[in-house]
């Protein structure tokens, strides 16, 4: 099962790093769409999913145009405070891409307007502005994966001094 990661203008090097680690852990495909608010050089970026990055599968484009065209297949969920859709209340299909948008101006209200029926909200309190983005792509990764029973990832721990059949 494909699993896809969709930042639309991201700003803070730092949120693309912690998004990119997330990306790495749960085998999800990230995909950038410029412009960005860094350069992928940066440090914070690499700081923050440095280790991770060979084990990342990452695909960039130039506008949201460039990124449909190279993308037609797979229903796309746009991630928004602006959204009338609990994201836990959506049944998420093999192939999906999750749309999160800038930090500063999250996703275009347009894109959000021609979208009803995708565009999906985190609930939270609702005078509060909005989560951190990695945290919002964390946890709409995390409810797909788990309504996908977790494809392909390790879900049993191993000590490190013990054993878990051990008596202590």
């Amino acid at each position: 099962m494909t699993l896809n990661i969709v930042l639309l203008e991201p700003q803070i090097p730092q949120n693309t790093g912690n998004i990119s680690r997330t990306c790495a852990v749960t085998g999800a495909r990230l995909h950038l769409i410029r412009p960005f608010g860094f350069e992928i050089t940066d440090k914070q970026l690499k700081r923050a999913g440095l280790d991770y990055w060979p084990y990342l599968d990452v695909s960039y484009y130039e506008n949201w145009e460039d990124f449909l065209e190279k993308n037609p297949q797979g229903e796309k969920y746009f991630f928004s405070t602006k959204a009338r859709n609990r994201h836990s209340d959506i049944r998420y299909p093999d192939g999906c891409y999750l749309v999160f948008g800038r930090e500063d101006a999250g996703l275009p209200e347009s894109l959000l307007k021609r979208n009803p029926l995708t565009s999906v909200r985190i609930p939270m309190k609702g005078f509060l502005r909005s989560l951190n983005l990695s945290n919002s792509v964390a946890i709409g990764a995390y409810e797909v994966l788990r309504q996908w029973d977790y494809p392909s990832l390790s879900d049993k721990g191993e000590l490190t001094q013990y054993r878990w059949d051990e008596e202590e």
